[in-house]
């Protein structure tokens, strides 16, 4: 039962032009999610044929020329990103990569796109290998870099069937940088501090006032990161089993 229902997935997803490897990804997370279940296909997400039709609008793999998919790219702080990554990944928004200056670029797919999650993590270090084993078999999948940190993605469908497709979606914003109230309070001093470096060193001191702020921004980040991890830890171990 089990096998003729991806079967028949896979053919209504391959008749509507969507790429093999994308109908081969797709199939491997829906998998390890009935696996975790124990539920069935049909019992969990319906008839194939109509589960493959809210997912018509599955993004073309990274890389690929997608001439009719809408592009965005904004940014947002330390403080702020994740929770507008959340914001955005529920209006169909895929982070393909971050670029040199750490900003999202997204895309979202025509039609009825996917919902897309992400998370944050501490990525430097002997951590890196550890962390990408524990995610890849979850379906993660690192779609940036910044800093210390690695940002990332997998489709909501892999978790939630077919509520991971989204029926309307709201237009493109006109934003593109979204910082949080501390972010905005940080700036006016950086602002302050800034000032006076100049008046008194001038552009080299201003340069060493920027390199300095940007690696304890990264340091204090990551360290309010770790200190979250060891405070769930010590949770999960005092936890009655």
């Amino acid at each position: 039962m089990t096998n003729r229902w991806f079967t028949e997935l896979s053919g209504a997803l391959r008749a509507a032009g969507v790429p093999e490897e994308q109908i081969t990804r797709t199939a491997d997370e829906l998998r390890g999610h009935l696996a975790e279940s124990g539920t069935a296909p049909e019992e969990e997400f319906g008839p194939a044929a109509r589960f493959a039709a809210s997912l018509g609008g599955l993004a073309p793999a990274p890389g690929e020329p997608d001439e009719t998919a809408e592009h965005w790219t904004w940014t947002a702080d330390l403080f702020n990103d994740r929770r507008m990554l959340a914001v955005h990944g529920d209006q169909g928004w895929e982070v393909e990569q971050l670029d040199s200056l750490g900003r999202f670029v997204c895309r979202r797919a025509p039609g009825a796109p996917l919902a897309w999650e992400y998370r944050r993590e501490v990525i430097a270090g002997r951590r890196r290998a550890k962390l990408l084993a524990e995610l890849d078999p979850e379906g993660w999948e690192l779609c940036g870099e910044w800093l210390v940190y690695g940002y990332f993605k997998r489709p909501k469908a892999a978790t939630t069937g077919p509520a991971g497709a989204l029926g309307t979606v709201p237009a493109t914003p006109d934003r593109r940088l979204f910082l949080s109230r501390r972010a905005k309070a940080l700036l006016v001093v950086w602002a302050l501090a800034s000032g006076a470096a100049y008046l008194s060193l001038g552009l080299p001191g201003l340069a060493v006032l920027f390199a300095l702020g940007g690696a304890l921004s990264a340091v204090y980040t990551a360290k309010l990161e770790t200190d979250r991890g060891k405070v769930a830890a010590a949770r999960n171990a005092a936890a009655p089993e």
